[in-house]
């Protein structure tokens, strides 16, 4: 079965999806194991794992790399980041057919100018729409099957306005995208008016520290959205962890103190597939 066949079904269905956003396959075989419906390959936390700015500089081939990775070391269906496309038609090409075979169940594209920049950042400008439609028709025509979703973002409201933004995504819908992102409303009021303009799943991007508010997941539903997206909640948080115990070892030397603060080694070596390697070994050691 297409994954992208599971959580098409789920966006038919009633009540929000919260989808965590992963970034390595520490935090993707984690949010795994807790049983989303969805997760969130975020572009922020893999260009972040590889020690860049969300900015346009993580190229396809690296994140098409950690699409395979996430996707195919777990059993929940995958959202992906694709930022632009990665370039032109024919990238936009590549990138669909590369996400798809890499076992995503949907892609997102937004309609920034390429290189891109996070949408929670300055700086940000977008294409004329025209050329973000033909990039979805693209998308729509490169995939292997329907249920590959295509996820449309505009980042057209912070510096054309909610009205631009609506009607990007309008034309975007008409395209042929099976969801809507309307990146960085700045009010409950906007993301209100967000909901009552669309019939086709919307996406609420709560991420911790931009633009939007962040909501209860009761408020979200009230609001229209049928997916939320976390993108960086995880990361700030595994950010956070480090840093207090990296600090502690600076200051005293060692982790003696600790322990309680610490994921168990055994469950570590659980999640990354160390018992198939002990039964393996077991098998066909020649001792």
């Amino acid at each position: 079965m297409h994954p992208g066949k599971k959580l098409r079904k789920a966006l038919a269905g009633k009540g929000l999806i919260t989808a965590p956003g992963v970034y390595d396959m520490i935090s993707a075989k984690i949010a795994d194991r807790l049983g989303f419906t969805t997760l969130y390959m975020t572009g922020f936390g893999v260009s972040a794992t590889l020690g860049m700015p969300d900015a346009g500089l993580a190229s396809y081939t690296e994140m098409v790399e950690r699409v395979t990775q996430i996707c195919q070391g777990t059993s929940t269906p995958v959202i992906c980041d694709g930022d632009t496309g990665f370039g032109g038609l024919l990238n936009v090409e590549r990138t669909i057919r590369g996400y798809e075979t890499a076992g995503a169940a949907g892609i997102q594209i937004e309609d920034q100018v390429f290189p891109k920049k996070c949408g929670h950042t300055p700086g940000r400008r977008v294409v004329p729409a025209e050329q973000m439609v033909r990039k979805i028709e693209v998308a729509v025509a490169s995939r292997s099957s329907p249920d590959f979703l295509i996820v449309a973002r505009t980042d057209a409201r912070t510096n054309h306005g909610l009205d631009e933004a609506l009607r990007r995504g309008e034309a975007y819908a008409k395209a042929g995208a099976d969801i809507l992102f309307i990146e960085s409303p700045e009010s409950e009021e906007e993301m209100a008016r967000i909901g009552r303009h669309f019939d086709l799943p919307l996406v609420a991007n709560m991420a911790d520290g931009g633009r939007t508010p962040i909501l209860p997941k009761k408020r979200l539903e009230e609001l229209g959205y049928r997916l939320a997206i976390f993108p960086v909640t995880g990361l700030l948080a595994t950010a956070k962890a480090l840093e207090h115990v990296y600090g502690v070892l600076k200051e005293k030397g060692s982790s003696d103190t600790l322990a309680s603060q610490m994921y168990p080694f055994d469950k570590l070596c659980a999640l990354v597939g160390f018992e198939r390697v002990w039964e393996f070994d077991k098998r066909w050691s020649e001792d």
